[in-house]
């Protein structure tokens, strides 16, 4: 019986199974956000691909813009490192212009 490695996380994690979009240059792939935390987030990218850097997690129920970090990337799953969020509704500051686009196409 294999045990499982201890949570090193300083924030409780909740689970949430909200419908996203992660956002990066070239970059625009269906997830599931899976639990998230005051400090992050855990996805599920509907394929495999290997993030890395900085990415724009869109949560499409909340019509947010959350700024991460990739901690971590294994298989279909990463987690991510939440550095700041914004509202798409509305205006938005430049740099989340094509989270925005992403956002309304999705339905948003």
């Amino acid at each position: 019986m294999t045990q499982q490695p201890p949570d090193r996380r300083f924030e409780p994690r909740h689970p949430a199974n909200a419908r996203g979009v992660v956002v990066a240059p070239g970059l625009e792939l269906p997830c599931v956000i899976v639990d998230q935390s005051a400090g992050g987030l855990r996805v599920r990218l509907d394929r495999g691909f290997a993030l890395a850097g900085s990415v724009i997690v869109i949560d499409l129920v909340r019509g947010m813009a959350i700024e991460c970090q990739v901690a971590w990337s294994k298989g279909l799953e990463a987690g991510l490192k939440q550095s700041g969020q914004t509202s798409l509704r509305g205006l938005v500051p430049s740099r989340f212009a094509a989270a925005r686009e992403a956002f309304l196409r999705a339905g948003g």
